[in-house]
């Protein structure tokens, strides 16, 4: 009846050590940076059934503004009366400054995330 025993707890040990090498020669699973899914969300306010026009809103208008302050402070030297002789008429060519602004921000704002991404590994 010893031997029996002895032989379930040999059996049982074997299972178990089997079991740990799998866990540790397993390889662990990481997500690349790059294979993320991103929810927009998270990081800017959308309400639900009106994507369509707070994107319009953020693509069109956030550069213009952040154009407009551009041209007030590097182009007008931050003195209102110089900023209204600006021909703020050329929507495009302030939304296309802001824009470049905008996205220069974003690519380093990704890059920061891809750097903490990669440290935390």
């Amino acid at each position: 009846m010893e031997k029996q025993d002895t032989k379930k707890a040999d059996y049982y040990n074997q299972m178990l050590a089997e079991s740990k090498k799998k866990k540790n020669s397993a390889k662990k699973q990481t997500m690349s940076f790059s294979n993320q899914t991103i929810n927009f969300k998270d990081y800017i306010f959308i309400p639900e059934d009106m994507e369509f026009f707070f994107y319009s809103f953020y693509v069109l208008v956030i550069p213009y503004i952040v154009g407009a302050i551009f041209l007030f402070f590097a182009v007008a030297g931050g003195d209102f009366s110089n900023f209204m002789l600006l021909d703020l008429a050329q929507a495009f060519i302030v939304w296309a400054i802001g824009y470049e602004i905008v996205a220069t921000i974003s690519l380093l704002w990704i890059f920061v995330l891809f750097i903490r991404y990669d440290s935390e590994d």
